[in-house]
């Protein structure tokens, strides 16, 4: 089975909140975009004396649908959103946005000019003082027979941006075999940026090509290191890569022995192993998110598999998702299989680390019901031993719902984004003290 990763959950959302907003209508829950949603019984629900939102983001020409994580720069924090902003395609192009931890929101670009990319799914980078990112749609090359008719996500670019709004395309994908829609943010090895597209590609048995690895430098000198393309090595990469040893890591969302994904690393010339694939009995299935190193060891979560339950929000053969760790060599190992219960479920996001635990989100789960029944999601703790513990859940009064990002450490405070809810059902930033 193959994951369509953020596209499938975190950015769907965008797109139905955009067209209901518009419409005058109120946001349904991420992932669950056929059924119109219905009333929330929230009254009276109390949200967790740590946590506090601290910005409701509330559309046009303000942002909406933040899916991506935040990073902190000399105390200010930055992001971008899915949709939202002011710009001649309404809500549907996408910011780049501050925020001070009191809540001080700008919007400092909004996408969809021209060859400007439009729907940010990523996060940003900071690179010597100037921010780089990728939008998922857009560029210069959206009228290629390759971009059109491609759902809602045409090409895509690299862009910078300075912290007072300059924005500059760094490159538009589309052009030939190189990739499509990059949902993932960049990373920084030596000067050079490296990131990963879930679509394009040399090779087209996948509707659109199977992804690549690429890198860019800041003067756009794009090199694509691997299409995707045979089974056995992974489908649709929608996760960022990481750096260790001079060596790459990442997941593809499908493909690998079972086709429920793999865990790969790639040399900076482009040599590719697969280390793990997905889908064998209860091992998870589907990684949309990316990897993170603590000590030498590796932990990520996958989407779906694990534990089979019954639950209709955790689809592929009834399951919620997992934390694993695996070593560089490739040895993995199941900390938690998600119930989708009380303890959360479809974890999208990548994990942090702090003091030695790690802290994540879950798309759905948790004790509050969004729409049509859905639980609006939560924020965990995992030991590296795999005794996790929810210690936020989501849709308590307007505290946001569904968070697709992961969490941002600073001074011991963890600060996030939820793609829906928050006073005006658009999203928010939040900020929670463990």
């Amino acid at each position: 089975m193959k994951s369509l990763g953020l596209t499938r959950y975190a950015l769907a959302i965008g797109m139905a909140t955009a067209l209901l907003a518009g419409c005058g209508g109120s946001q349904p829950s991420v992932g669950a975009l056929e059924a119109m949603p219905e009333g929330r019984a929230i009254a009276g629900r109390a949200s967790s004396t740590s946590y506090n939102v601290i910005y409701s983001f509330s559309g046009s020409p303000d942002a909406q649908s933040p899916v991506a994580s935040l990073i902190d720069v000399n105390g200010t924090l930055y992001g971008t959103t899915y949709s939202g902003g002011d710009c001649k395609y309404g809500l549907y192009c996408g910011t780049v946005f501050s925020i001070t931890p009191s809540g001080t929101e700008k919007v400092l670009h909004t996408f969809g000019a021209d060859t400007d990319g439009r729907n940010p799914a990523a996060g940003l980078i900071d690179v010597g003082g100037t921010f780089y990112g990728t939008t998922s749609g857009g560029g210069a090359n959206t009228s290629a027979p390759r971009c059109t008719g491609s759902d809602y996500f045409p090409c895509g670019t690299v862009f910078s941006i300075t912290p007072s709004g300059m924005e500059n395309v760094v490159h538009s994908f589309g052009n030939g075999t190189d990739g499509l829609d990059p949902v993932a943010s960049l990373i920084e090895v030596n000067g050079t940026l490296y990131g990963t597209t879930q679509h394009g590609g040399a090779h087209n048995k996948c509707n659109g090509g199977c992804g690549t690895v690429f890198s860019v430098t800041p003067s756009d000198a794009e090199n694509v290191l691997r299409c995707f393309g045979k089974v056995a090595d992974g489908l649709g990469p929608a996760a960022p890569l990481i750096e260790v040893k001079g060596k790459l890591y990442g997941t593809t969302g499908g493909g690998g022995a079972y086709g429920a994904g793999t865990v790969f690393s790639i040399t900076l010339s482009g040599k590719v192993k697969v280390l793990h694939s997905f889908g064998s009995g209860t091992d998870g299935a589907d990684p949309s998110a990316g990897l993170i190193d603590v000590d030498g060891m590796l932990y990520g979560t996958t989407e779906l598999g694990g534990a089979i339950i019954s639950s209709h929000f955790c689809n592929h053969a009834d399951s919620c998702g997992t934390v694993f760790s695996i070593t560089p060599s490739g040895t993995e190992k199941v900390l938690h299989r998600f119930t989708g219960g009380a303890d959360g479920a479809a974890p999208v996001a990548s994990l942090i680390s702090v003091k030695g635990t790690l802290y994540g989100t879950t798309q759905f789960g948790g004790t509050y019901s969004c729409d049509t029944g859905v639980k609006c999601g939560t924020i965990f703790s995992i030991t590296p031993s795999g005794t996790e513990k929810v210690l936020h859940s989501f849709g308590s009064s307007t505290d946001g719902d569904h968070p697709a990002a992961a969490l941002t450490d600073v001074n011991a405070t963890l600060y996030g984004t939820t793609a829906g809810g928050g006073a005006h059902q658009r999203g928010t930033v939040f900020a929670f003290k463990p």
